[in-house]
């Protein structure tokens, strides 16, 4: 079967006006290459499209005919909350060209809420819930639906069915590597966060699934709890081809958790230590959980910079949000950061429930003690499958404006009761990014590495035209985006209020409590059980084995 993957573009900042984030982070779609090799390696010729790609138009007419042009019978979108209604618009007039054309949606906001996703929005025929290779491999396949776990369809009268979820890949070294050869522009279009990295070009690679940890705010609903990671071998041996295949010299690892299974990262930095591949990386690291001399390694290896999850200062904000984390033990693995040679970049969320002005000074105050060599503040946004998703919708203490489209970590969707508007918000955390920016330890660590950004600043001046015209823009329009902002309507077709979808250890109580819902059985092998989480009077059918 011919399948066409697409990586929709989604919404930055205010929706409609020009995205210029691209010209400082253009990261490659890394889920849907996976996929896309995944069924190349089963036979089925497959095709991406990255919507946010360097030749990829800008109009919705214009993007169809690309996808329609690549002859699909089967086109697959991965979509983010923020760019769902950006992929459905896209779907809606493919299914107005092409009616019987079969369309399948998955990623983490479809696997949150589920059966709903297909009530509302009946131009979409399949949801894929969890992890996609096996179920795309099976729609590929054309194997009878009601066989194909993690698959959420319509039957024959109409009714939505909710297959059971399957087990996940155990052993990740048996996925091929993702196909970067099919992304139009890669490497060279292509780009890592500018003054992240010294060598060109730049990768990204995850090397593992799931993290062991649970924090307020990280939706799990894909992945689950189960932590799986690419052996050293397989990932020294991706590493090698990026650099022989296209040229790659450094590696953003964006795994949840780069560092969580030690014995992997000793064998893998022992691996690039006796055969150097002459390239370097960042990644992730958990505070308080890292030794000197797993830093010493990695320094060896390569590793340029690491980054760890800190959230916020104020205790009670992460006793609440980021249980195991204290302000002490971020200090001293930032020293033993530093002590290593390694850059440390800590990454923080401002918005949390229980947030205040004072509590985000004191944050600011404590990330300029740091002498952090990079920050970055993400404005938070609920999400559906995270633990704290019922105290946001709630309206307990904060409200929420609940817009897909802005629901990106770029707007303050969420504003907790301890301010007074969202105005108040973006003027603190705008005071802080300068604040970070100006300061003298950062302006002198810049200037010290400007020669080892070379490669940044070369992109910089080659869109010098793109970036003055970005300023320009902003400036000479900034009250009507403010109010354009402020008064932005959501999508008509977007739903609020839908309940995430229930997590499996609380699906076989669902069953037995949710009278809307009608249970059929089927002899199956595995043992996994599937529900439905859908508004009440819906024709829902949820199979169990």
């Amino acid at each position: 079967m011919r399948v066409t993957l697409v990586h929709p573009a989604g919404f930055n900042f205010v929706p409609g006006q020009p995205d210029f984030a691209v010209l400082a982070n253009r990261m490659p779609p890394i889920g849907i290459m996976q996929l896309a090799s995944w069924l190349e390696k089963h036979g089925h010729p497959t095709q991406l499209h990255d919507c946010l790609g360097p030749y990829a138009p800008s109009s919705l007419s214009a993007n169809v005919d690309l996808i329609l042009a690549t002859q699909p019978e089967l086109v697959g979108f991965s979509a983010t909350t923020s760019g769902f209604m950006d992929a459905f618009a896209i779907a809606a007039r493919l299914k107005q060209c092409r009616p019987t054309l079969k369309i399948v949606f998955g990623a983490v906001h479809v696997s949150s809420i589920g059966a709903p996703i297909l009530e509302r929005f009946p131009e979409i025929d399949y949801l894929c819930i969890g992890e996609g290779e096996g179920c795309l491999l099976d729609l590929a396949n054309e194997r009878p639906l009601r066989e194909i776990d993690n698959l959420v369809f319509r039957d024959d009268d109409g009714r939505i069915i909710c297959n059971p979820r399957r087990p996940r890949i155990v052993n990740l070294d048996d996925l091929p590597l993702p196909a970067y050869e099919k992304l139009v522009g890669f490497p060279d279009a292509y780009h890592l966060p500018l003054f992240a990295y010294e060598k060109r070009h730049g990768a990204t690679m995850i090397t593992s699934r799931g993290c062991p940890y649970t924090c307020s705010f990280c939706d799990r609903t894909v992945f689950e709890r189960l932590y799986k990671t690419n052996s050293a071998q397989y990932t020294y041996e991706h590493m090698r081809y990026l650099r022989d295949r296209f040229g790659v010299y450094h590696i953003n690892f964006y795994d949840d958790l780069f560092t969580a299974h030690k014995k992997r990262v000793n064998e893998l930095c022992e691996l690039l230590i006796a055969k150097p591949l002459g390239m370097q990386f960042n990644c992730a690291i958990r505070t308080g959980h890292t030794s000197d001399d797993m830093l010493a390694m990695l320094k060896a290896a390569g590793a340029l910079m690491v980054s760890m999850g800190i959230e916020s200062a104020d205790p009670a904000m992460m006793e609440r949000h980021k249980a195991g984390v204290t302000l002490e033990q971020v200090r001293q693995t930032v020293r033993q950061i530093h002590a290593a040679g390694l850059r440390a970049k800590g990454l923080f969320i401002f918005g949390l429930p229980g947030e205040t002005p004072e509590t985000l000074r004191r944050t600011s105050d404590f990330i300029l003690s740091l002498d952090l060599d990079e920050m970055n503040m993400t404005k938070f946004s609920p999400m559906y499958g995270a633990p704290i998703w019922d105290e946001c919708v709630s309206g307990e203490s904060g409200d929420f404006i609940e817009d897909w489209r802005l629901m990106n970590c770029l707007n303050f969707v969420y504003k907790p009761e301890g301010f007074a508007s969202r105005e108040e918000m973006d003027a603190l955390y705008n005071w802080h990014v300068k604040r970070f920016y100006d300061s003298p330890g950062y302006r002198r660590r810049f200037v010290k590495r400007l020669w080892q950004h070379r490669w940044s600043l070369w992109h910089v001046l080659k869109h010098l035209p793109e970036t003055i015209a970005a300023a320009r823009y902003f400036s000479a329009n900034k009250q009507q985006l403010e109010r354009a902002k402020a008064e932005f309507v959501r999508e008509p077709r977007q739903p609020v209020g839908l309940q995430p979808f229930l997590s499996p250890e609380l699906q076989a109580d669902a069953i037995a409590s949710l009278s809307p819902i009608k249970v059929s059985r089927r002899p199956r092998k595995a043992s996994a059980q599937a529900v439905c989480a859908t508004s009440p009077g819906s024709d829902v059918v949820a199979q169990s084995a």
